[in-house]
């Protein structure tokens, strides 16, 4: 199907704005331009409601890491899930993905702690899954704060996060402390995986693979294993005994193929993996709700998913 009208528009708005692509300028410019066109543009009125934010510090693997908890309004105890949020691993924070983790938080009902990972170029692989990992660990250690009582936790995040989160959920498990479920929202899984949809939305549809190069490079273009699972975690040597998972695609997105295929390399294992692939949507649609009534729509359903996953 066409990409939705609504979103169609937003690609043409960026398009006409005339700005350089993000991969051809610095990191710091990529950050900005990323916070005006997310957290820059949202209006209150496009605010997700949910019962409490807090921002706080959570230990990282070397140093504190800015974070926000959420809390929904709803009865406890709860789940809770530690999102980390998308952007290559070189842009992106709390702020941009604000109204995305309080999607989650509403929809799933759940306590949700964001965490601000270290970025690259400044600090490259594997910095951003080292953070990633001690947050998590930590995290397990204080469910008493956040959930009241229910020692459920979860994983989620998108594109560079579903990256950080199935890594996480891959650790947890070897370290004794399975997660009860993980959320992959376009989920880059395979630096050099040779997929279709690398090539059919290469260029025209937000995330570009010039960009996706230019991501690849400052986090881990000095890394001569493209397959270590801590970079492609669908090449781990042994992906059974992992949570459930529900992995989200959108059709027009470079990243479509190698989501489906962490899904079905997940059930070959044994393990249980809900791939809900969206038409008509591109990579980053999850924060596209305000704008778009079909993206908001499965952010919702997929959410609901997640949520039947993480509350059984």
């Amino acid at each position: 199907m066409p990409v939705d009208p609504h979103i169609a528009a937003l690609l043409t708005m960026l398009e006409e704005s005339g700005g350089p692509p993000i991969h051809e300028g610095a990191p710091e410019a990529g950050r900005a331009f990323y916070l005006a066109v997310t957290h820059g543009v949202r209006t209150p009125e496009q605010v997700v409601p949910v019962g409490s934010v807090e921002d706080r510090t959570v230990p990282g693997a070397e140093g504190d890491l800015r974070a926000r908890v959420y809390r929904p309004d709803a009865a406890g105890p709860l789940p809770t899930v530690l999102f980390l949020h998308g952007g290559g691993w070189v842009i992106g924070d709390l702020d941009t993905h604000d109204n995305m983790v309080r999607n989650v938080c509403r929809h799933a009902e759940a306590v949700v702690v964001a965490v601000d990972y270290r970025l690259a170029p400044e600090h490259p692989f594997p910095a951003a899954a080292e953070d990633a990992v001690a947050a998590a660990r930590w995290v397990v250690q204080h469910l008493d704060e956040f959930g009241g009582g229910d020692h459920r936790l979860a994983v989620a995040g998108d594109s560079a996060g579903g990256n950080l989160a199935a890594v996480v959920a891959q650790v947890m498990r070897d370290d004794g402390t399975p997660l009860v479920g993980q959320f992959l929202i376009y989920p880059a899984v395979d630096a050099e995986g040779d997929y279709p949809s690398r090539v059919e939305n290469a260029k025209g549809y937000f995330l570009e693979k010039d960009t996706m190069d230019w991501f690849y490079g400052h986090y881990a273009g000095a890394w001569e294993d493209a397959k270590d699972a801590r970079l492609s975690p669908l090449h781990h040597a042994d992906l059974s005994g992992l949570p459930p998972a529900v992995v989200v695609t959108a059709e027009y997105d470079p990243l479509r193929d190698e989501g489906q295929a962490y899904g079905t390399a997940l059930e070959a294992a044994g393990g249980t993996a809900h791939v809900l692939r969206y038409d008509g949507m591109i990579h980053g649609f999850f924060d596209m709700g305000g704008a778009s009534p079909a993206a908001q729509a499965a952010i919702e359903e997929s959410c609901t998913r997640f949520r039947e996953v993480i509350h059984r």
